[in-house]
C-alpha cells in the first residue's frame, strides 16, 4: 500500500465479497481491501487470472469460480466462500463487461445476456448477503455504476442501459435496508485505464480527446476507483448511503 493512502482501522479483520475480482478495476479493489487487513473473497470464471491474483497478493484472498449469468452458482460461490472466511461484512457488486455493439445488430437474446452479465447479478449478490448483514447489525455494500450515461456514450446501449440501472437498485436497496444500517452507494468510474481498455480502446487519437472532456489532465488509474470503494465500506463513510461517488476526474 502507498504511504501517501490512507489506513482505515475499521476495515481489519472485516469480510469483504466482491464479484470479478481477478482482473482490472476489480483486481485493484481486492487488492486494497488485502492491503488494510480485511479478509477477501472474490468470485470470477477467469480461473487463471484469479488463482495469480491470490498467489501475488499479501493477506487473506479466496476466490470461487462462478459465471454470474447464472444465479444459482453465484449464491453457491458466496455460501463456499462464507464456509471460509465468515459472512460478508462488506460487498463490492464489480463484474460488468463494456463490450461494444450496434444498436442496429442487438437481438432479445443478446440484450437479455447484456444485463444478466452488467446488473441481474448486482441484485441477487445483496439478496445473498442481507440477511447476514442485518443480523449483524450493519454493513456495506458499494455497486459499481459508470458514467458512460451521463456522458451520452453511444455504441454499446445495452450496457449503458444496465450501467443507468445501478443507480435505481442502489437507491431502492438503500431504502430498503438502512433500518438495518446497511449502507448502499455507487461509485461511478470515469474512463479507468485498465489492462481491457489499453488492449482495445485506448488509441491515441481517443486518449486525448478524453483528455480534453476531463477537467483534469491525467489518466485515471484503477487504484483511485478502489480507494473511494475503500472509503465507502469503512466506518468513515457511516452516514453515506443512497449517492453516487464520482471518479471520473471531471469527465461529465
Amino acid at each position: 500500500m502507498s504511504e501517501s493512502f490512507a489506513r482505515y482501522p475499521s476495515l481489519s479483520d472485516k469480510t469483504v465479497f466482491l464479484t470479478g475480482g481477478a482482473s482490472g478495476i476489480g483486481a485493484e479493489i481486492v487488492r486494497a481491501f488485502a492491503a488494510q487487513g480485511a479478509k477477501v473473497g472474490f468470485v470470477d470464471l477467469d480461473a487463471d487470472a484469479a488463482q495469480a491474483l491470490v498467489e501475488r497478493t499479501e493477506g487473506t484472498v479466496a476466490w470461487e469460480q462462478a459465471d454470474l449469468r447464472d444465479i444459482p452458482a453465484l449464491q453457491e460461490a458466496f455460501g463456499r466462500l462464507k464456509a471460509q472466511l465468515g459472512p460478508a461484512q462488506v460487498l463490492v457488486n464489480n463484474a460488468a463487461r463494456d463490450d461494444r455493439h450496434d444498436w442496429r445488430e442487438v437481438t432479445p437474446d443478446y440484450w437479455d445476456e447484456r444485463q444478466a452479465t452488467n446488473l441481474r447479478h448486482m441484485f441477487f449478490a445483496i439478496q445473498a448477503v442481507a440477511p447476514d448483514m442485518i443480523g449483524a447489525g450493519g454493513g456495506a455494500i458499494v455497486n459499481m455504476g459508470s458514467n458512460s450515461w451521463w456522458e451520452a456514450v453511444g455504441n454499446m446501449p445495452a450496457y449503458v442501459t444496465a450501467k443507468a440501472a445501478v443507480h435505481g437498485l442502489t437507491r431502492t436497496m438503500a431504502r430498503d435496508l438502512g433500518e438495518h444500517r446497511i449502507r448502499v452507494n455507487t461509485v461511478v468510474p470515469g474512463w479507468i485505464m485498465t489492462a481491457r481498455q489499453k488492449e482495445f480502446w485506448a488509441t491515441p487519437v481517443a486518449l486525448e480527446a478524453h483528455r480534453q472532456n476531463q477537467c483534469l489532465p491525467d489518466l485515471i488509474d484503477p487504484v483511485y476507483v478502489a480507494r473511494m470503494v475503500l472509503f465507502l465500506a469503512s466506518d468513515d463513510a457511516a452516514m453515506c448511503t443512497a449517492n453516487n461517488y464520482m471518479v471520473e476526474a471531471g469527465s461529465i
